[in-house]
């Protein structure tokens, strides 16, 4: 076992100058994988990067790393393909025109097809070639069908859920976060959808008068579990297709290092 592990990890030489394991920073993400998943796809952009002899050539990093300037997030989905030319992508994944551009970019024309858009009526699940993680589906798919085919009847809208939360670190911050937990859950959307959504669990007693067809911020939900809202959205056929946080920091104590950290964040949940 020793053998093969220090075959594994032979220093490069002027016939084979890669590396076995190839760190990648791609856009400011690292990625580590094997130089045969990188050279796996003949006449792809990262087979011609990693079957050249002057590897000098090649971007690196400050670390040393090699460097490609493309989204870094999207990358993952690169690299799943490359292993094993099989695409998977999560329920309701909003980047996919972008992720065909990056496929373009790396000269992957199978993938490129795979994440065409379909000019003929929309395909089922088993006539997808990017079908969603198979893990996910349940004895109970059929139902879940039913009521995505139910909720598409219903109009489109946007709901945004909001929430503050705070959190003191003290001197040992690497180790322990005291954090406390979410105060409110605010909801903003139109006042009679959110009705219907979230039912008795939303609190009215902030907007007694508004009438039904308004926008309104001001509605918080009784409960303070961010999944329990999750769960009624999705219930009622939205999903998630944005968030945003922002933070700023405060000492709690003049005489202490003690620091309260206070955040707001957002998620936009959209139904087609």
């Amino acid at each position: 076992m020793a053998l093969a592990d220090n075959a594994g990890c032979a220093k490069p030489s002027e016939d084979f100058p890669f590396p076995e394991i190839i760190e990648l920073n791609v856009g400011g993400q690292v990625y580590i994988t094997r130089h045969p998943t990188l050279v796996s796809v003949p006449g792809s952009l990262l087979w011609e990067m990693f079957t050249q002899k002057n590897v000098r050539s090649l971007a690196r990093d400050s670390k040393g790393r090699f460097f490609v300037d493309r989204d870094g997030f999207l990358f993952r989905y690169i690299l799943d393909y490359m292993r094993d030319q099989q695409l998977v992508l999560p329920d309701h994944f909003p980047e996919r025109s972008r992720l065909q551009r990056e496929a373009e970019y790396f000269m992957l024309p199978e993938l490129v097809k795979m994440l065409a858009p379909k000019l003929s009526k929309q395909n089922s699940l088993g006539d997808d070639p990017c079908q969603s993680d198979p893990e996910e589906l349940s004895p109970n798919t059929d139902a879940t069908r039913n009521l995505t085919s139910a909720s598409a009847t219903l109009p489109s809208a946007f709901f945004t859920i909001g929430y503050r939360g705070s959190y003191t670190l003290g001197r040992d911050s690497q180790t322990d976060a005291k954090f406390r937990r979410v105060a409110r859950i605010m909801v903003c959307g139109k006042t009679s959808l959110a009705k219907e959504v979230f039912g008795d669990t939303l609190n009215e007693s902030r907007d007694p008068d508004r009438p039904p067809e308004r926008y309104t911020s001001r509605y918080y939900l009784k409960f303070t579990f961010l999944e329990q809202a999750f769960d009624k959205l999705a219930d009622a056929g939205f999903h998630m297709v944005a968030c945003n946080s922002t933070g700023t920091c405060a000492f709690a104590h003049d005489q202490t290092d003690d620091r309260i950290w206070t955040s707001y964040t957002e998620y936009v949940f959209y139904r087609e």
